[in-house]
């Protein structure tokens, strides 16, 4: 028995250990530029390809490697999240847009359209933790679509909403705090 337990202590440890040193390695390779890709596989991107300018931030969604990516107006700040996406290409919305509100704690209504296809759903969700639009929303110029949070985080990194755009809530909290009204937004 405490030979046995003597084994799970070490592996414990172990396995503590790797997990400390590869992070430590996988910050530094970031931090000095070696490294163009992160531990889940997303590519680092340049803003110019997509965007002719930073003016009120700019995010861009790329729905093939669900990712999110955010640079401020001054160019110094730059940010990569997981995401999920639509879970079908008829769902899903490509091309240009902007933020047009922030709401913090927000509720749901499905779409017509939602409601249409899981008639089981309720018509309306007051914020908590049920809520499938998380602890933070961006309402994007098309009517409908939103990059928000979510509290069921087995969707992120999948191919699973109707059409938004989701992130852990700690990084819409913190994307949130970053986009502003009128923030470029486009979705590749």
């Amino acid at each position: 028995m405490a030979e046995q337990t003597n084994r799970r202590a070490f592996a414990k440890y172990l396995v503590a250990g790797i997990a400390t040193v590869a992070t430590s390695r996988v910050a530094w390779a970031i931090e000095s530029g070696k490294v163009h890709r992160n531990l889940s596989g997303f590519v680092t991107r340049d803003w110019k390809p997509y965007f002719s300018n930073l003016r009120n931030n700019v995010i861009l969604v790329d729905t093939q490697s669900r990712s999110l990516h955010f640079w401020s107006e001054d160019g110094s700040d730059y940010r990569l999240y997981p995401t999920s996406v639509p879970i079908s290409p008829e769902l899903t919305r490509l091309g240009r847009t902007k933020v047009i509100k922030k709401v913090k704690d927000p509720s749901w209504r499905p779409t017509p359209a939602m409601l249409e296809r899981n008639p089981d759903w309720p018509p309306f969700m007051p914020p908590g933790p049920d809520n499938p639009m998380g602890t933070h929303a961006l309402y994007l110029s098309w009517q409908y679509y939103r990059i928000h949070g979510t509290h069921d985080t087995r969707k992120i990194g999948r191919r699973s909403s109707n059409g938004c755009i989701g992130l852990y809530n700690e990084h819409i909290s913190e994307l949130f705090d970053l986009a502003e009204v009128g923030t470029q937004v486009l979705l590749i």
